[in-house]
């Protein structure tokens, strides 16, 4: 086999990929980088619209980033924290789109309200503490409550269509939201990767990550079409392969990743594309989960912009698929066991009873009680209106803990090697929405030498980069109306 050098390898072709190899190609435009992505596209996996939420997450809505406490206590610190990574991403988004690398912005961001909307007096309750809190905060200037049926009515027509006249509810609405098409934005960075000299390998599957004696890594990788295997050496590689990521980690036998695994899970959608019902909801509407339901299974009425064509989505009904990807294989999760995780992952189901229970009813959930939780949310429904799509595969961290032996995760958790030579993204939500600021994370720490003299180019391209924003009311402003300007020209 014949092996070629270069600088960097990426390993799968979603957001997490495309927003790191701009992020190099804009501040080192010398290095050489080649793409491998085992489908025959980029940014069909996570990254797909139709695989996501793709909400653009910035906690103005999502209720399990502000949970109560057991006290009933309330803390916006994660809230705001989601926000100011959010802002993040937007600033360099907005700078790819002034610098051309990035053309017509209404293909993936469209301005969106973003809403919560909750039924009971404990949760109105609840959710009225939530907005005292969060109107103060810089971030979430313009957010705005109301337990009046016909506010809301204004705001979602949906919502209350047919509604009890003497349910007690509640809502939020803040204005500068936004829908995130991650698919179309995967594909615009990947091809001004290639225009700048990457080299994008897809129907290319990993085989093989060895070090090296001077420290580089050889990636061994077969292409599907012919089964022909090829030898890359890189100085650097990033496994952005979504769920696929534990296992290809695993391949580099790298110490960090010892005593991690992976908890999959899958999910479905209801979906309208009847363009009487869609023209009735714009908006992003989040709810509350149900008691012992794990956060990603908060219930949402989204707003979704999609190639021109908007349409509703609502769900999502958690389901268990030992896949880590779609498209990868049922021998995902067995396969992935070591004996320096089995620990971890037992500790794991131990604690976690009443998630195993709430995914078990959820697999054996019939369409017609899949439909009465829609009409929970939107009572006037209609079963020939609406019908299930398959989401992506969501693979939480599963990892060691002290006290407990191992913890189940729902965030993300960047792993990189001493040495700074290779990283990988575990995880899931808040995921692509958060991916500017988690690879400017990776640039920090791998990337040692060469931060400094970047520093200045990532301070152009993200303004707010080292500062608080929701500490400053102006600062917060400023970023505001710096990424409003992509939206506007969406209009």
């Amino acid at each position: 086999m014949s092996t070629k050098s270069v600088d960097v390898v990426l390993i799968g072709g979603g957001i997490m990929s495309a927003t790191l190899g701009t992020m190099i190609k804009l501040l080192q435009p010398d290095w050489s980088i080649t793409i491998f992505e085992q489908l025959s596209d980029v940014g069909q996996e996570s990254s797909n619209p139709w695989n996501n939420a793709g909400t653009g997450h910035a906690a103005l809505a999502e209720l399990n980033y502000m949970p109560e406490a057991s006290d009933g206590t309330l803390e916006t610190s994660r809230a705001v924290n989601i926000n100011e990574q959010f802002q993040i991403s937007r600033q360099f988004w907005a700078s790819l789109v002034k610098a051309g690398v990035l053309s017509d912005p209404g293909s993936f961001i469209n301005p969106t309200p973003h809403m919560t909307f909750v039924r009971g007096e404990q949760n109105v309750e609840y959710l009225r503490r939530r907005h005292e809190l969060l109107k103060n905060e810089p971030l979430f200037d313009g957010i705005e409550f109301s337990d009046d049926p016909k506010v809301i009515y204004k705001w979602a027509p949906l919502l209350m269509r047919d509604r009890q006249k003497d349910e007690k509810v509640a809502a939020t609405r803040i204005q500068t939201g936004t829908d995130v098409d991650f698919g179309s934005l995967t594909h615009q960075l990947v091809d001004y990767l290639v225009r700048s000299g990457a080299v994008l390998s897809s129907e290319t599957e990993v085989k093989k990550l060895k070090k090296q004696k001077d420290g580089t890594w050889n990636v061994t990788v077969r292409d599907r079409v012919g089964n022909t295997p090829h030898t890359v050496n890189a100085r650097f590689v990033f496994v952005g392969a979504g769920g696929h990521a534990l296992p290809l980690l695993q391949k580099s036998h790298i110490p960090e990743i010892r005593g991690f695994g992976g908890f999959p899970i899958s999910g479905q959608f209801f979906r309208t594309d009847n363009p009487a019902v869609v023209a009735q909801h714009q908006a992003k509407v989040y709810g509350k989960a149900a008691v012992g339901a794990p956060p990603m299974s908060v219930p949402h009425l989204d707003t979704r912009v999609v190639e021109g064509q908007s349409s509703l989505l609502f769900g999502p009904y958690a389901g268990f698929s030992p896949k880590f990807l779609k498209s990868s294989s049922w021998l995902d999760l067995p396969a992935s066991i070591r004996f320096h995780n089995i620990g971890p992952m037992l500790a794991v189901a131990r604690d976690n009873f009443d998630l195993m229970k709430y995914l078990i009813g959820e697999l054996l959930a019939s369409k017609k009680k899949k439909l009465a939780a829609l009409r929970e949310f939107m009572p006037t429904a209609k079963a020939e209106d609406w019908y299930l799509i398959t989401a992506g595969q969501r693979v939480q961290v599963m990892k060691k803990d002290a006290k407990r032996g191992g913890i189940l995760q729902f965030g993300t958790e960047m792993v990189t090697s001493a040495d700074g030579t290779i990283a990988g993204l575990l995880g899931a939500s808040p995921g692509a929405s958060t991916a500017v600021p988690i690879m400017i994370d990776l640039i920090e720490r791998c990337f040692v030498e060469q931060y400094p003299g970047w520093k200045n180019k990532l301070d152009k391209l993200i303004p707010s980069l080292g500062t608080k924003l929701n500490e400053d009311k102006k600062a917060s402003e400023k970023s505001l109306e710096a990424t409003a300007t992509i939206l506007e020209l969406t209009r």
